[in-house]
């Protein structure tokens, strides 16, 4: 019967995966239903502040030092093949379609999803979420609501600033380090992104938003064990938000290429 134990274990972990995925299926779909009905303004605006403005500088620096070390990697890649002068039009296509949105996303994942988490939890472990319900107050509009629609609406703006911030990163080093002239990087770099491709960045940050905010808030509702449950609620948020967002990643890119 040992032989079978590895087959069992791996059955359990498909089973517990599968539970996973329609719990949170279930709790977005209550989310997306509980957006029609009374609308918390208070909540939404504190929360586009602390997810949007409160975000800039992590996600600022991480765009500079990317779109620098890009433009770094990029010209050592094109010097083998004498093609150094193509790197303002691959650092700017690669951070408006692809890294400026993914940078971004990861960086609100471990900032944004396990403070909503945390928070939410504590709440829970508080038993102040059972008191909204005793004020008759729906704990999804209130808590959930708010936090996912400002995910929604901040990160597509986060992700226009990391497109620039990157842009600009790989242009300091383009005329300091790699000896390129301003005007010929500008213009070759303006010249190779078109609308489609800020577009396309942009719509996957409203996506990558809302599965990295509804992580936390999943995370932090279901949590259980005080403290410690809270904790785990924290890190299970970070985690399966940045597997969603890698995965929607590739799915919309699938889609949009």
């Amino acid at each position: 019967m040992t032989v079978f134990n590895p087959v069992r274990a791996l059955g359990r972990g498909v089973l517990s995966l599968l539970r996973s995925i329609g719990a949170i299926a279930i709790f977005a779909g209550h989310t997306i239903q509980a957006i029609i009905g009374p609308f918390f303004f208070g909540q939404f605006t504190q929360q586009l502040v602390r997810i949007g403005f409160l975000s800039l500088p992590v996600v600022g620096l991480t765009a500079l030092f990317t779109g620098a070390a890009l433009a770094l990697n990029i010209y050592v890649g094109g010097e083998r093949f004498n093609a150094e002068s193509f790197v303002p039009n691959i650092v700017a296509l690669g951070i408006v379609r692809e890294l400026g949105p993914v940078i971004a996303a990861l960086m609100l994942a471990g900032r944004v999803s396990s403070g909503i988490a945390a928070e939410i939890g504590a709440m829970r472990a508080t038993e102040q979420i059972d008191a909204l319900h005793t004020l008759t107050i729906d704990p999804m509009r209130y808590l959930v609501v708010p936090r996912v629609l400002a995910g929604i609406v901040v990160l597509p703006l986060l992700v226009l600033v990391a497109d620039v911030v990157g842009i600009f990163g790989g242009f300091l080093v383009g005329i300091t380090t790699l000896e390129f002239d301003p005007t010929v990087y500008v213009r070759n770099s303006a010249d190779i992104i078109e609308r489609w491709d800020v577009i396309s960045g942009l719509i996957k940050a409203a996506v990558f938003g809302f599965l990295l905010t509804l992580m936390g808030c999943y995370h932090g509702y279901h949590a259980q064990g005080g403290a410690q449950g809270v904790g785990r609620a924290a890190t299970h948020a970070v985690v399966s938000a940045a597997m969603l967002i890698f995965a929607a990643n590739f799915i919309l890119t699938s889609m949009f290429v």
